[in-house]
């Protein structure tokens, strides 16, 4: 199934992010992770694209594989370009299709200080491009309700966004926020600039400080004054701040919800115990 076609359907879309083990854990902890998120149903679960080339795109493309023949759940196999030649894009994209998987998120991929980018593929427009030339895949796009953080103000942004959409992305799925007032305005700037796919609100419950520290680190999400202080109170109590983080994602989720948000995308972090929750929690909004 395309995943741009559960978006015809009058309901929020709901759909998962999982990543693969690391290399120090054993592969069995996907299969525990996926066992648990399985009964919650999500629309579709999407895979992150480690480090390590050729290798990384065989992981991912095994747990999309997984996701999909054994548990019956559509994958989303994430795919980036910087530290890969058209050719081993080529290889990884024909491992997908043999495998059945008929959906990529593009991306570019963090650059690796230690590791030189070949360059053949400089910005997520030109893997789009290069997917959509060889057909045979729905293909999906970032976005950044703040801006990435290589462009110099939010309407180069939202430019950039476009050639991505025009190039072939059909279904954009955002960076994590904090607050939903970047990601209302976000939205608008792109319907503005003729952005007119679906997007999904990515969603990223809190499970402990120096998880959050990183990860706004790495994509420059800011943190709210409610956000902060909740983090400051709960901060040396690692269950307190779990049950204030996913009532705190909840509380992100319904609001979405109300104002008509296309789907919501959650980064579960591998912990199914947080998925269920927050999944119960809306469940009866989803429909809705």
């Amino acid at each position: 199934m395309r995943i741009a076609s559960l978006f015809e359907q009058k309901k929020t879309v709901f759909s998962f992010e999982v990543f693969p083990p690391k290399k120090t854990s054993s592969v069995d902890t996907i299969y525990e992770t996926l066992d648990e998120l399985q009964s919650l149903r999500p629309d579709f679960i999407s895979v992150t694209y480690g480090a390590g080339g050729n290798a990384a795109g065989a992981t991912t493309c095994d747990i999309a594989s997984l996701i999909k023949h054994k548990y019956g759940i559509e994958p989303l196999a994430h795919l980036t370009c910087i530290n890969d030649s058209k050719s081993e894009i080529k290889e990884i994209l024909n491992l997908l299709e043999q495998n059945g998987i008929e959906n990529i998120l593009a991306l570019r991929g963090d650059i690796n200080p230690n590791k030189t980018p070949k360059n053949e593929f400089k910005y997520a427009s030109e893997l789009v491009t290069f997917i959509k030339e060889r057909g045979g895949f729905h293909i999906s796009g970032a976005c950044y309700p703040e801006g990435h953080m290589d462009s110099e103000n939010l309407v180069e942004d939202v430019l950039h966004l476009k050639k991505k959409v025009d190039a072939g992305a059909q279904h954009l799925i955002s960076q994590l926020f904090f607050d939903n007032a970047f990601f209302y305005s976000f939205v608008e700037r792109a319907r503005i600039a003729g952005i007119n796919v679906p997007i999904e609100a990515g969603i990223m419950p809190v499970v402990n400080k120096k998880q959050i520290e990183r990860m706004v680190t790495l994509c420059g999400a800011s943190l709210p004054p409610k956000f902060v202080k909740m983090m400051q109170r709960f901060e040396h109590s690692p269950e307190a701040l779990r049950d204030a983080g996913i009532a705190y994602a909840v509380d992100q989720i319904v609001d979405l919800i109300s104002q008509g948000v296309d789907g919501i995308h959650l980064y579960t972090m591998n912990n199914p115990y947080i998925a269920k929750r927050i999944s119960e929690n809306i469940s009866g909004l989803l429909g809705a």
